[in-house]
């Protein structure tokens, strides 16, 4: 029997006697919270993994409390304008982390970074990160997190400072996809697709606000694969909105992102060949609606990148994206963008190694699965 409680009211109450808060908000957020909760508790995680669940749920319900609080106290923040914000999106492992770190060298952009999307409240006189102590926080957890797991930087590197995915602000909703190893279990996974994304979203929208109250930038530059879910919400929300959709070969995609659920489902026992193929059609199923989604969104709202060409030529990449969207491309701006590739270049962090029958798969199995998304893009060569 476990000492680990994941009852939902409980949990309510610690976050209330945290922060001295109690508005959550609109309550719609409980049935996802629910499933999640009883994800954690029915899937095998050891006592230090459960641990670190219920905390970590218990930190996205006290900074909940916050946000709310932020916008009782500055109801102001809801009327901040988001000016044609970029999304980049995709299959996981497809280059958005790369591309989101080389258009982050246009001063014009304005990412997300790890720390504050994790923490997107504003703290009383909104102090600059530096001197923020839940940025120092951040800092000495991911610090410690790759001295004593090194490998993983090879599969996803990242730190307080790095522009990372604005999912962190969609955690908060407690209807989206988490860390990404939630999705492939249940009940969250199976609640979690057959969900309405457009409130969550909202909401997501309204802390993208109060990013922007807190630190004002011209143009969001915003990046998570989970957005394939919600093309069709995005384009409502922002309709001057532009959307980058990056593609590489399946085979490559399911591989890479099957090893990277692996490292990520610390603490818990599982079967690596079951692991695969339910990874495989998680992915699969998310093309689908993707596609199904931008069937109905204007065509110049979106431009198409293949994984090789970024590879082989990430300036003409970043060249392609600026034309097709109207932004002006200056000789400044094609400096920094050719200093900051000759300085990172790929694998830097080191390979990411795997095999596909480790994890029960095949490379036709995939590409049967995948027939309609490589008709449709031919995503190229193998990486």
């Amino acid at each position: 029997m476990s000492d680990v409680s994941f009852d939902l009211d409980e949990l309510l109450d610690d976050a209330r006697a945290a922060t001295g808060l109690s508005d959550f908000g609109p309550d719609d957020f409980r049935e996802g919270l629910g499933k999640l909760l009883e994800t954690y508790d029915r899937n095998g995680f050891d006592e230090d993994a459960r641990r670190h669940n219920r905390g970590r749920v218990l930190g996205l319900l006290t900074e909940r409390l916050r946000i709310e609080d932020a916008w009782t106290k500055h109801p102001e923040i809801r009327d901040v304008r988001i000016e044609a914000p970029m999304y980049l999106t995709g299959l996981p492992r497809t280059g958005t982390s790369a591309l989101l770190n080389l258009l982050s060298q246009d001063p014009a952009m304005r990412p997300m970074e790890l720390w504050e999307g994790m923490n997107p409240s504003p703290l009383p006189g909104n102090p600059p990160k530096d001197d923020d102590p839940r940025y120092l926080g951040i800092k000495a957890f991911t610090d410690q997190m790759y001295d004593e797991n090194p490998d993983f930087a090879k599969i996803h590197h990242t730190s307080a400072d790095t522009a990372e995915e604005c999912i962190h602000l969609l955690n908060h909703t407690f209807q989206d996809v988490q860390f990404g190893v939630e999705c492939l279990m249940e009940p969250y996974g199976s609640w979690f697709q057959e969900q309405d994304h457009r409130a969550s979203y909202l909401y997501y929208a309204d802390i993208l606000r109060m990013l922007q109250w807190c630190r004002p930038g011209e143009r969001f530059l915003l990046k998570s694969p989970a957005h394939l879910w919600a093309l069709d919400i995005l384009v409502d929300m922002f309709p001057d909105c532009s959307i980058v959709i990056t593609h590489r070969d399946p085979v490559e995609c399911v591989g890479s992102y099957a090893s990277m659920m692996e490292a990520l489902m610390t603490g818990r026992t599982f079967d690596r060949k079951e692991l695969g193929p339910t990874v495989m059609e998680y992915l699969a199923t998310k093309l689908e609606y993707s596609q199904r989604c931008r069937n109905e969104i204007e065509a110049a709202r979106i431009i198409d990148i293949g994984f090789t060409d970024l590879v082989a030529d990430p300036l003409g990449i970043v060249h392609r994206i600026y034309e097709h969207f109207g932004i002006p491309m200056t000789r400044q701006l094609e400096k920094a963008f050719s200093d900051y590739t000759a300085a990172h270049p790929q694998g830097e962090h080191g390979t990411h190694d795997y095999r596909l029958d480790e994890y029960g798969l095949t490379e036709r199995q995939i590409l049967d699965r995948f027939a309609f998304y490589t008709e449709r893009f031919a995503p190229g060569e193998r990486a």
